[in-house]
Formats: C-alpha cells, sequence, structure tokens
C-alpha cells in the first residue's frame, strides 16, 4: 500500500530510533519535565501500575497514550506534576507467569519449591519485565521521570498498606468471616467479589434434573435442575418460591413435583393431578440423594421459601448446598442451616463423600450421574450453555468454598465512595452512572489470599 507524499521504503523503526536519539542529545524530555518546576499550579496524576510480569501488549501503549495526553496538556498549560510511572510487582498475575516457567501446575509445588525461593524468582521477573516495560515506554516517546518510578514492592508502599489496615481495625471495619466464596483451585486462593467481573466465558455444561424423594412418600419426588452436579453431595435444603404454582404429575408410576410455569421441562406424557401453592410445600422433608455419604449423617433436610427462586428456567425448585455457593451460603445463614464443605483448597473431595473422595469438582459429572441413574433419581441430562465464572489471572473455572477470610465492611465506605465518585466529572458519562451502580452493588472486600 502507498500513501501520497509518502515513500513506501521509509525505514520507520530507524527513523525512530533517529529522533529518540536527538530528543536525548538535546535534553528535550528533561526540559519538558523541569518546564513547571517552580509552577504554583499543580496537577496531580496518580498512574495505576502495569504489573511487571510480561513486556507490554497493544493495550497497554493504548493506556499509556491517553495518560500521556493528559499530562502533556496540563504541562502545557503551566501545571507543575510529578511524572511519576509505577509497576506492580506483587500478586497472582507475575506468580502464575513464575510457576510456567518452573513447570509448576499447583500451589503445592511452590511449598516443595520453598516460598523464600519462589519470592526471589517473582523479584527477578518483576525487575525485568519493569526494565523492558519502561524501554517500550521510552520507545513510545513517553516523557516521565523514569529514574523515580515507584514499585508497589517497596518497603514504603508495603508499609503503607498495613497503614490502611490499621485504620481499618481501628474503625471496626476489618474482621474475620466464614462465608461461602469464589476459589480458584488451581491458584489455591480465594477471589473477591470484584475480581469476577468481566471474568465471565460462555461454557457448555453438562446439567441434570434429579430426583429427591419426599419423606414417607411413595415414589412421590422433587423435580430439580442443576447445572453444578459437583455440589449436589453439599445439599442440605431445597427452596421454593411462596407465590409460585407448583402441581403434582404423573409420570408414569412416578409423582413429580415443579413449578406449573416449568412443565416444558418434561419429556413424554404425563397427568398433572394436582396444583398447590408454594407455601403449601414448605416445610416438607425429603430425602438426599447421596444419603449414603458420611457427611449427610444426622442432616435434617426441608424445603424452604426463597423469593429468588427464577420461573424462567429450571424447575421452579433449587437445590441449597451453603458450602458450595455464595446466594446458598446467605439462605443458609437465614435459616441457620448445615454447611457441608465438600472441597479442599485444591478443588479436591474430602474424606467423608465416599465415591467422591480424592476427585476433582469439575471432573465428577459422570460418576455423579452414574451414581443417580444406579439409584432410579436421574430424570435426564441435557447441555447446557451459560456464562460461567473463570480465574481472571489462570483462566480455570472456579469453584465455591466457604471458609474463613478477612474482610473489610462495605457499610460504612459505601456511602463515602458514593459521594466522592459523584463529584467526578466523567467521560463519558454512563461511566459514572456504571461506578454508581458497582458501588450500590459492592460487597464486603474479601482481602485474603492464600498463597
Amino acid at each position: 500500500m502507498r500513501f501520497k507524499g509518502v515513500d513506501s521504503q521509509v525505514d520507520f523503526p530507524k527513523l525512530e530510533r533517529k529522533l529518540l536519539k536527538y530528543w536525548k542529545r538535546e535534553g528535550i524530555p528533561q526540559a519538558y519535565l523541569k518546564k513547571n518546576a517552580k509552577a504554583k499550579k499543580k496537577f496531580s496524576f496518580f498512574d495505576g501500575p502495569i504489573t511487571a510480569n510480561n513486556p507490554m501488549g497493544v493495550h497497554h501503549a493504548w493506556g499509556r497514550g491517553y495518560k500521556d495526553l493528559f499530562q502533556r496538556y496540563k504541562n502545557m498549560r503551566g501545571f507543575r506534576q510529578r511524572f511519576q510511572n509505577g509497576f506492580d510487582c506483587q500478586g497472582l498475575w507475575i506468580e502464575v507467569e513464575v510457576e510456567k516457567d518452573l513447570g509448576f501446575d499447583s500451589k503445592k509445588d511452590i511449598e516443595k519449591f520453598g516460598l523464600d525461593n519462589f519470592s526471589r524468582a517473582c523479584t527477578k521477573r518483576f525487575q525485568k519485565y519493569s526494565k523492558i516495560q519502561t524501554d517500550q515506554s521510552l520507545r513510545l516517546g513517553y516523557w516521565m521521570d523514569w529514574e523515580n518510578s515507584y514499585y508497589t514492592s517497596s518497603d514504603k508502599n508495603i508499609e503503607a498498606i498495613w497503614f490502611f489496615l490499621k485504620k481499618c481495625y481501628e474503625k471496626g471495619w476489618l474482621y474475620k468471616g466464614f462465608r461461602s466464596l469464589p476459589w480458584c483451585a488451581r491458584c489455591g486462593t480465594s477471589l473477591s467479589q470484584h475480581e469476577l467481573y468481566d471474568s465471565y466465558k460462555e461454557m457448555t455444561h453438562k446439567s441434570v434434573f434429579l430426583k429427591f424423594p419426599v419423606t414417607e412418600k411413595d415414589k412421590e419426588y422433587f423435580l430439580v435442575w442443576t447445572t453444578t452436579p459437583w455440589t449436589l453431595a453439599g445439599n442440605v435444603a431445597l427452596a421454593i418460591c411462596p407465590e409460585f404454582t407448583y402441581v403434582r404429575v404423573r409420570v408414569r408410576d412416578e409423582v413429580l413435583i415443579l413449578a406449573r410455569d416449568l412443565l416444558r421441562v418434561l419429556d413424554g406424557d404425563y397427568e398433572v393431578i394436582e396444583e398447590v401453592s408454594g407455601s403449601d410445600l414448605e416445610g416438607l422433608r425429603y430425602e438426599s440423594p447421596f444419603s449414603e455419604l458420611p457427611v449427610q449423617k444426622d442432616t435434617q433436610r426441608t424445603v424452604l421459601p426463597w423469593k429468588e427462586v427464577s420461573s424462567e428456567e429450571g424447575t421452579g425448585i433449587v437445590h441449597i448446598a451453603p458450602g458450595c455457593g455464595a446466594e446458598d451460603f446467605e439462605l443458609g445463614k437465614e435459616h441457620k442451616l448445615k454447611v457441608l464443605v465438600p472441597l479442599d483448597e485444591s478443588g479436591n473431595y474430602i474424606d467423608g463423600y465416599g465415591f467422591l473422595t480424592g476427585k476433582f469438582a469439575h471432573s465428577v459429572g459422570d460418576s455423579v450421574f452414574e451414581s443417580l441413574r444406579k439409584k432410579d433419581l436421574l430424570y435426564k441430562i441435557e447441555d447446557y450453555t451459560h456464562r460461567y465464572p473463570v480465574c481472571w489471572r489462570c483462566k480455570e473455572p472456579i469453584v465455591f468454598r466457604a471458609e474463613e477470610n478477612w474482610f473489610i465492611s462495605a457499610d460504612e465506605i459505601r456511602p463515602k465512595m458514593l459521594r466522592e465518585a459523584r463529584k467526578v466529572k466523567w467521560h463519558p458519562k454512563y461511566v459514572g452512572k456504571l461506578m454508581e451502580d458497582w458501588l450500590n452493588n459492592m460487597g464486603d472486600w474479601c482481602i485474603s489470599r492464600k498463597r
């Protein structure tokens, strides 16, 4: 392709390097940085540092281009600035890359290698790539006080974080709580809620319709649907919507209970023999499909009311496993339900789960289906395509685990952040609305990392 007025034989990288040498020889970047050193007007720009774990990508160059644009504009307007760049030197982004370099597959490999050795390897990596990213930024013509860049690994930064935590403690915001959280089995750590933002991928999983026997009823069952068969072993309750109309239907020699508006999930012929309100089902007892598991002994299972039950898909009856899901956990806390936590930090079933013990959560679907089939509790299996959360660092599908973690309460912080966010002049304006929506729905911040 030829452009009018442009020699197609021009070596643009060579021309670029020539210009960089000219700038350096004439001291132009230094003059730019010192231009407003004595000015009274001040513009404070805080760089959200990129992680120094790899060379910069196009998206980094794009972001740095925007930053440079605003700072150059303010410099031309006579504002004094720090021109300080930053590098994020900690966290799983770097750790995962080092694990790849060392051929590690799990956190256990790190422990065998030695935490001190692994930490030094991480330090070596960010030192290498912060230098590479600096050189790339210079190639972009990004004029910053590069000798004064800040690193999140510095003692000063770490001391500031501890100071922040101390203030949270003094204000009563820091607490240790037990709840079900998203968990990355590959990285061996919990994830905070904001880490799930925009980390969903479209996946196809095997969903299952299964039968939960109604206590003291011959061949009568609650028909339940789930897209996460690995959670069934942790079931302690069923939930219905009190406002729905449910039906008892005869299918061959069995009676199935499900929401009237979701009869379409049934295969073949059936006969509706009774309609009941959801509230009429509250308190009914049922048997676990895995009552033979040691952990299921002495578990009182009942049907609970829950207005969050969907009328769009499934059967209108939701299986509740407080140790395997955030919403389940909150409902369980409300009704003081038993919390069964099936998985260890590697995503494998712990002792007490019979044929599942030692198996990885996302690999047990076929084993669960076969067990249900043998007990004549399997109704049908269907492929289900949906958006499912993955770890934003390693991209592996997550699980949910209930355990103790440290949290910062958001109740007092949220209104302060909302107030400050409304003072910001957002471009474009809808971004401000997105921020406000995010803050309104912001839960307590899980700060524990089990690395």
